[in-house]
């Protein structure tokens, strides 16, 4: 039997699915991030970010972000003669989001405008970061190691006068030449080693001092994962007689001929298909030293703060561009009866969703407003802390929470259209990369035991919120009797490193909470988050007003 013409025309009307969540504003929709800003910053610095918001929520963002990462780049070994290049082909969509990145002043930017008196400056980019990164993770890699290459290049005064201005210029300009003639630049980092991971002492990667007194060197080794070879300038560390040491390496000589930088393979690599990660090798690689010899890891730590901050930014991105879809899919679809938004059990989810975006939002936004008032003694000591802190504990909430995110949309959220099958496989990486759960973990331990300081300004901070909410105050009572019982017990110390990492971050996400936020999202988190029976499970909450939470995680299309 035919089907007649117009039951075929009935079955492909399409009905109970949400729209694309595209159109929308990502910073005015997102609550917790126009309060966070304002609260640290002004009406103007949150007026700054506005138009990104608006390009960063576009239908035609969302599809660059689709294409860069359908279209993966390419390795191009040679060109058509023979001559071996190293260059690496991106699709035009990658072009176009690192464009409007760099314009929007997301790469190093904010080190002249904080040079030039603007009090704000590290705040405006972490929150605008983190609204630009829902267009598309992977191309957030090279504008955060451009980001963070300023603050370790001061430690060479005549290096940092020639770099910073074309690191912090808000021109993107793509391509292998002279740093002379481009009218902005890119860089890099290369520190882990096949052999090493993470022990970046066990690099053997050696480098050789010139002949002449120009203090250059060349370098002999590899590096095992070096992201986005097509920037201008890198970061590495290699072993000098003194020991581990810190290189600038440029792509470029000054006589314009290209450095020696064998690009080996990319990376066929889990998260986003955007991004070129890459194994270098070299073999007489021209570097000059940066800081002292030696004194590589002391040197290269400044531009590991500063992408382990965006660590925590990218992380608190990731959650809540998934809150949002989330939270759309379910105020648009409806099944056994009514909307999906309006099920307890599915409220119970998605309030529970936006309270954990909303906890890594106001910590991630604390820490960077900590960065540019690091003069302050207090917000030194907070962020030396609170970045191991936050970098552990958000960074490891965000696959979990994504994952329940995508189960919101079920079937609708594992095909690729729907972005959430790219959230879910970025979400491990910012826990893996400038230093796993365990590095982080460890780190907090280190900072306890050599830095009295940072303590203080944990409590210090923490204590900013006490008498708001009795069970705040008593999990910072039970945290610091935990940090007191393991003190002098190292094996002791070390074991607990995760639990005690884990509790001080919840701690204060809660501090911030219950000073700052609604009511209804400050409750919710310190009934679960700070309960000492709280086993992680996302939607198990107890009470508290969940519609309005959903409520104000929901995007609206303006």
């Amino acid at each position: 039997m035919q089907t007649s013409h117009s039951a075929r025309a009935d079955l492909r009307v399409v009905t109970n699915q949400a729209p694309p969540l595209a159109g929308h504003n990502v910073v005015t929709a997102d609550a917790a991030l126009t309060e966070g800003v304002l609260r640290h910053g002004t009406q103007e610095t949150l007026d700054s970010i506005v138009d990104l918001g608006a390009e960063a929520g576009s239908a035609e963002a969302r599809e660059h972000g689709q294409l860069a990462n359908e279209h993966h780049p390419e390795l191009v070994a040679y060109d058509r003669y023979g001559h071996r290049v190293d260059e690496v082909a991106f699709h035009p969509s990658w072009h176009w989001l690192m464009e409007r990145a760099v314009g929007h002043g997301l790469a190093a930017t904010p080190w002249e405008e904080q040079a030039a008196g603007e009090r704000h400056a590290h705040l405006r980019r972490a929150a605008g970061f983190m609204a630009w990164s829902h267009t598309e993770p992977g191309h957030g890699c090279p504008i955060s190691m451009t980001y963070a290459a300023v603050p370790a290049l001061r430690a060479d005064e005549a290096i940092a006068k020639e770099w910073t201005p074309l690191l912090a210029s808000r021109r993107y300009d793509p391509g292998v030449r002279n740093p002379s003639e481009k009218l902005g630049a890119l860089a890099g980092m290369g520190m882990t080693e096949k052999q090493g991971g993470s022990d970046v002492r066990a690099n053997v990667t050696r480098a050789r001092p010139s002949e002449g007194l120009d203090g250059t060197y060349t370098l002999h080794g590899h590096k095992w994962f070096t992201s986005a070879p097509m920037n201008d300038v890198f970061l590495v560390l290699a072993q000098t007689d003194g020991g581990v040491t810190c290189f600038v390496v440029p792509r470029v000589l000054p006589d314009g001929t290209r450095n020696q930088l064998d690009v080996v393979r990319l990376k066929d690599k889990l998260g986003n298909r955007s991004n070129a990660s890459s194994e270098l090798e070299m073999d007489g690689t021209v570097a000059v030293r940066l800081g002292d010899e030696g004194r590589g890891v002391r040197t290269i730590i400044e531009m590991v703060a500063a992408t382990r901050l965006d660590c925590v930014l990218g992380s608190a991105s990731l959650m809540r561009r998934a809150v949002s879809e989330a939270s759309w899919h379910v105020t648009h679809r409806s099944a056994f009866g009514s909307r999906l938004a309006d099920k307890p059990l599915m409220q119970n989810v998605v309030a529970d969703l936006a309270v954990e975006s909303e906890a890594a939002t106001a910590l991630a936004l604390r820490l960077a407003s900590a960065v540019d008032g690091l003069a302050d003694p207090h917000e030194a000591a907070l962020r030396r802390i609170a970045l191991p802190l936050a970098k552990f504990w958000v960074c490891k909430r965000t696959p979990t929470m994504v994952a329940e995110a995508l189960e919101c949309l079920g079937g609708n959220g594992y095909v690729e259209e729907s972005v959430m099958p790219l959230l879910y496989r970025e979400a491990p990486l910012n826990s893996v990369w400038e230093g796993s759960g365990n590095v982080n973990a460890l780190d907090v331990l280190r900072a306890l035991g050599r830095e009295p300081e940072v303590l203080d300004a944990w409590i210090t901070e923490v204590g900013l919120a006490r008498g708001g909410d009795a069970r705040l105050d008593r999990a910072v009572e039970d945290t610091l009797a935990m940090i007191g019982s393991l003190m002098g017990e190292p094996e002791a110390m070390e074991r607990s490193a995760r639990r005690l990492a884990s509790r001080m971050a919840a701690v204060l996400q809660g501090s911030l909470l219950v000073r700052f936020a609604p009511p209804e999202v400050a409750d919710i988190f310190c009934a679960s988050r700070l309960s000492p029976s709280y086993d992680g499970v996302l939607g198990a909450l107890e009470g508290g007003d969940l519609r309005a939470v959903v409520e104000r995680t929901t995007p609206t299309l303006r």
